[in-house]
């Protein structure tokens, strides 16, 4: 199912115990994302499902907008006793997350199976 938001179409996905979004930028949409984590908020609600993956492969470059909506939804989620993991981060914005020392909140793996096994490769320090 493709849901389209101001500045971002997503693919939505069901699995068992899970829902899996996929951004997709918009191109030349407004890059007011103020309703973004309601709308993620939203899916995972139609669903009764408060485990998300976010498969971010698509997004050239995170900027801070993005973030505040990503860590306002996961705490959201977090308070309902959910999962919020991202997947398929650029290695540019595999850093973004870590200096902005969000990897805690905002875990990043590479791939959807990783993300919902929460398996990790060794991290360079």
């Amino acid at each position: 199912m493709v849901q389209t938001d101001i500045s971002w179409r997503y693919d939505v996905d069901r699995g068992p115990d899970w829902v899996f979004v996929r951004l997709h930028p918009n191109d030349g949409g407004s890059s007011d994302l103020d309703t973004l984590a309601e709308r993620l908020w939203s899916v995972l609600e139609q669903n009764f499902v408060y485990r998300l993956v976010l498969e971010l492969d698509e997004v050239p470059v995170i900027q801070s907008y993005l973030i505040a909506q990503l860590v306002l939804l996961g705490k959201r989620i977090h308070s309902h006793g959910g999962l919020l993991r991202l997947c398929g981060l650029s290695t540019a914005n595999q850093e973004v997350i870590r200096l902005c020392r969000l990897d805690g909140c905002l875990p990043y793996f590479g791939n959807r199976g990783d993300a919902v096994m929460g398996h990790r490769p060794m991290q360079p320090r």
